[in-house]
């Protein structure tokens, strides 16, 4: 009998069977709340029927046609809709993966500035092809064994002011004061073609960039003619409570870099930039063989109709807050808890080292034992000390509570073993 490969990692023994909404069926029947939605993918929850009928109806009439040799009418009904959230972009490349379409907008700053060099900042994380894992430095596992990895990437510190020790306003006034002299020492602005950055610090340890960061960032790019790339993998399609996690800072992106949440599942990214920045990249050098597929186009035009319709944007807002409260609520019992922060259902739980047993330990022994009382969580953080709570943005007032008792259980349970 065939095995799985061991270099693939579980977070949960779970044998997943059916999905329905925010809970996952297992092959013995029992019922689990999850908090890990496919880590932001199903965005609308698992088997949302408006997108399950928009699978089905598309496999009925087309499940290949492979973009550079014919064109097909989901791709065109994505692209206008995609464009329509993305307000001042309007042209679209569609691919696989989020690492697939990073490494687009790579290639495609690259072309289009003719510069060589990328700035991207300490615990990003952009994917694991070659080119992703160079900007990618959230932990050790993406890039070990691996080097020499892509050439013409600066790391800039990030300002992750819980791990400083400092203020967000002191963590962003170093981190601007630094990439400064990057430009000064390491990288001239003259032959930087791109900065990229999450809005949210994802496997990093799931923190906010603060908005003055952006700004200050914005304000750079514009000065010596940068591109600033948008890594919303993670944080778009409403994960952060707006429909994009730059949206909180009010600043515009060159380049938007999209997938996770955008298929509730089907396997689809995508980047959009303006029309003149597109057709500055090299002719050609944009393609491959499953990108634009109709069955996932069709996933993510229902999905974004059901986002809208639905207003799981507000949604994710106002369960987020919720979510928040709730966690630090638990936090004011639980000394070991000590930093509660995100946007929308994007949340992070920072744990601290303890007398005998590391955060790390100590988020993983939290996970096992909500796990065990039917919640499924996820782990974040350069050492795993962060636990991390999202789900699909369809979750309700009552399956926030009910995950919130449910990881309150995990708590004391992991914390009467320690």
């Amino acid at each position: 009998m065939a095995t799985r490969s061991p270099l693939l990692l579980q977070a949960t023994t779970v044998e997943a069977v059916r999905g329905e909404g925010c809970w996952l069926v297992d092959a013995d029947g029992h019922r689990h709340l999850d908090f890990t939605a496919g880590i932001g993918v199903t965005s609308t929850g698992h088997c949302h029927p408006r997108v399950v009928e928009a699978i089905r109806h598309q496999a009925g009439e087309l499940i290949h046609g492979q973009v550079t040799t014919v064109m097909h009418p989901r791709l065109d009904e994505l692209s206008d809709a995609l464009c329509a959230a993305l307000p001042g972009f309007g042209s679209v490349f569609v691919a696989n993966s989020g690492s697939e379409a990073v490494e687009a907008a790579l290639r495609l700053a690259r072309h289009a500035t003719g510069r060589p060099n990328l700035v991207a900042f300490q615990g990003g994380f952009h994917g694991r092809t070659m080119g992703a894992a160079s900007l990618t430095t959230s932990k050790l596992a993406v890039r070990a064994g691996l080097q020499p990895l892509m050439g013409g990437v600066v790391l800039a510190p990030f300002p992750y002011a819980h791990r400083y020790g400092w203020s967000e306003d002191e963590a962003v006034a170093f981190c601007l004061r630094e990439l400064d002299h990057l430009f000064a020492t390491t990288t001239a602005p003259s032959e930087t073609a791109a900065i990229i950055i999450e809005p949210v610090l994802g496997e990093g340890g799931y923190v906010p960039a603060p908005d003055a960061f952006l700004r200050g960032l914005r304000e750079r790019c514009d000065r010596h003619g940068i591109l600033l790339v948008a890594d919303e993998v993670q944080t778009g399609v409403g994960r952060t409570g707006r429909m994009w996690g730059m949206d909180h800072s009010g600043v515009h992106p060159d380049v938007v870099v999209v997938a996770k949440g955008l298929a509730s599942g089907m396997p689809l990214s995508a980047i959009v930039a303006s029309p003149e920045l597109m057709a500055a990249g090299a002719p050609g050098s944009q393609g491959g063989t499953y990108g634009g597929n109709p069955v996932a186009c069709a996933a993510a035009v229902a999905t974004l109709d059901v986002v809208a319709d639905e207003d799981l944007v507000a949604n994710s807002a106002t369960q987020g807050e919720r979510l928040v409260a709730g966690v630090r609520a638990l936090a004011a019992a639980h000394p070991e808890i000590a930093d509660v922060r995100g946007r929308g259902l994007m949340i992070g739980v920072e744990l601290a080292d303890g007398p005998g047993h590391s955060a790390g330990e100590l988020v993983q022994a939290v996970r096992v034992a909500a796990t065990e009382a039917g919640l499924l969580t996820l782990a974040c953080g350069a050492s795993g000390q962060v636990l991390r709570l999202i789900p699909p943005l369809v979750v309700s007032a009552e399956e926030v509570d009910d995950g919130l008792a449910r990881l309150a259980e995990a708590f004391d349970k992991a914390l009467a073993g320690t």
